[in-house]
């Protein structure tokens, strides 16, 4: 590595004059040397973009309206929600009921409802889900593009390619219904997007009230059936212990059989109801634009240093061809 001396010339004040030559010497590398390399490298950087200011702002305004035409035509996606509460359950597990554990358990019977938890996957089975769908006659309305309404046929001439109700399921489950639930509250989430307003609210509605009815109509006919078979089991036994067993069962029984009947939320209960949406949830527009424009100006700035990198590479190796 060489060293680079730079010469200077102080001139003395005693009599005659005096010439003293100082030697510096810089290292190539040095901070001084990197930082006037690092500005006029920046400079030049600023000097080709402002040159070719134009074209950066040509690409970026490309970007720009072809984002918003684009935006422009993009479906509105509009999301009803419904906040729901898991409905009280008088679940006597305590006391005598709690000493009966056993023997509900030999018999078949349940002393707890699977609150909440199996509410919520029989809102998410594919049972449940695929008997909504036949229920709202949603195959034609989810795959409107492939039907056709005035002669209430697929456009497909292939059966083979028509949706089917498996097909709306399916996509009813992964794109249209979402489910939530807050693990410290116990609140419930239930949300349905749609292009209608209208009909993404009255889905989310009806997939609640048809959750509690299903709940409850399963509930009623356990019951009903438990206390048929407590009822048999108790005229066929003469323990007394066992009848007093099998009379707190049945009277447990009763008891969910008349809350299943009185009670309409049976498994949830309804804090915030469904709404029509005003605005709709996606997609969010200008930020589509803001980024597609920013990702535009990145696009232009990069093809004009590309650009000016491919000249200055042509430039140094003609000069070193000449040499």
């Amino acid at each position: 590595m060489e060293d680079f001396p730079t010469e200077e010339h102080e001139s003395g004040s005693k009599g005659s004059a005096e010439r003293r030559e100082r030697v510096v010497y810089v290292m190539p590398g040095s901070p001084a040397v990197q930082a006037e390399s690092d500005s006029i490298d920046l400079a030049h950087v600023w000097n080709i973009l402002w040159i070719n200011k134009w074209i950066i702002v040509a690409v970026t305004a490309i970007f720009a309206v072809a984002s918003i035409v684009y935006a422009l035509t993009l479906t509105h996606w509009y999301r009803s929600e419904v906040l729901l509460a898991p409905a009280d359950e008088q679940v006597m597990n305590t006391g005598v009921m709690g000493q009966l554990g056993s023997l509900a358990g030999l018999a078949g019977i349940s002393v707890g409802g699977g609150g909440s938890a199996e509410a919520l996957a029989v809102l998410s089975s594919r049972d449940f889900t695929r008997a909504f769908v036949e229920e709202q006659n949603l195959v034609p309305i989810l795959f409107a593009d492939k039907w056709d309404a005035e002669n209430e046929t697929w456009l497909d001439e292939d059966p083979e390619r028509w949706p089917d109700v498996e097909d709306a399921v399916v996509y009813f489950s992964n794109n249209l219904r979402a489910i939530s639930e807050d693990r410290q509250t116990g609140l419930v989430t239930v949300a349905v997007e749609w292009t209608d307003p209208e009909l993404a609210a009255q889905w989310v509605a009806s997939l609640i009230e048809r959750l509690n009815d299903y709940t409850r109509a399963r509930a009623l006919k356990e019951a009903q059936a438990n206390i048929e078979y407590l009822q048999d089991q108790l005229a066929a036994t003469s323990t007394f212990a066992l009848q007093q067993a099998i009379g707190n069962l049945l009277e447990r029984e009763h008891q969910k059989l008349m809350l299943a009947r009185g009670n309409d939320e049976f498994s949830f209960r309804v804090i915030d109801s469904a709404v029509v949406p005003d605005s709709p949830s996606r997609p969010n527009r200008r930020l589509m634009v803001i980024v597609a424009t920013l990702f535009g100006g990145l696009i232009a700035v990069f093809l004009v240093l590309a650009r000016q990198f491919v000249r200055d590479r042509d430039v140094s190796d003609d000069k070193a061809s000449e040499s």
